[in-house]
């Protein structure tokens, strides 16, 4: 078995593979101020509730847009499950053809997902990642599957908490689609605004690419915490894969060993 962990601004998420066979998966809010011993009793924890013993781990990857936490994660599986674990960084192929201004500037998180696209979705025409997390994201890959560079918008999240701690009686709500985009309530009207704000965003924008890539076939493949909820209110997104980043660290995972092995 190999764990794969995907660190994000906001969340942790935690993948156990056995084989190609996903055994479980979870997550956790990113906090700077825990150590490695308690992100280890956490995982610990899970690994017991799911009747998986640490030493059944025989290795790991992970990705990280938070550097200050690099070293508490590889401790904690170094501590934890003996483990020295792969990381996402330069080195490590990805076999990702990078097109951007400085390759070193594309987050980790949008070089896995864009490999795990090409991987499972890979069909010959230009695709269109979006990923809805801490920031919304839009990659664009060509039909040679190179990544020719992208979008980066204010996250969801992110956003309701703008909207709640700049006003005095804003209160936060769930993210949630309303029944009516004429809302009768303050909640509502929050929700509506939220929600198919975002759609909106999400539709005009994917519209440009696929105008100056030419191609209106182009796959768009949505992933992240609020996928499903906006993918349910625009038409532009073909499929949601919210599984996305961790299946491409496994694939990472898998490559880098069979590079390590010839």
């Amino acid at each position: 078995m190999i764990i794969c962990i995907d660190v994000g601004n906001t969340n942790i998420k935690y993948a156990i593979f056995d084989g190609d066979a996903l055994r479980f998966s979870y997550r956790v809010a990113t906090d700077l101020k825990k150590t490695s011993d308690e992100y280890g009793a956490q995982l610990i924890g899970m690994l017991g509730f799911n009747r998986i013993s640490p030493k059944e781990i025989r290795g790991g990857i992970f990705s990280s847009v938070v550097p200050s936490l690099d070293y508490t994660i590889e401790h904690m599986l170094g501590v934890y499950l003996g483990i020295s674990p792969m990381q996402l960084a330069p080195g490590l192929k990805t076999g990702l053809n990078i097109k951007a201004e400085n390759a070193r500037e594309v987050g980790a998180d949008r070089i896995v997902n864009n490999v795990a696209a090409i991987r499972k979705y890979g069909c010959g025409k230009p695709m269109i990642v979006v990923d809805f997390g801490t920031a919304t994201t839009f990659n664009v890959l060509n039909a040679d599957y190179e990544f020719i560079g992208g979008v980066i918008a204010p996250g969801i999240k992110g956003s309701l908490d703008s909207l709640v701690n700049g006003t005095a009686k804003l209160p936060r709500v769930e993210i949630e689609a309303p029944k009516s985009v004429i809302a009768k309530n303050t909640v509502t009207n929050m929700q509506a605004g939220i929600v198919f704000g975002f759609a909106g965003l999400v539709e005009y924008i994917v519209k440009k690419i696929k105008k100056e890539l030419k191609s209106e076939d182009a796959l768009t493949i949505a992933t992240g915490g609020f996928s499903e909820t906006i993918s349910k209110e625009t038409s532009c997104i073909d499929l949601v894969d919210k599984m996305l980043t961790l299946n491409g660290l496994k694939y990472l995972y898998d490559l880098n060993c069979s590079e390590e092995t010839t």
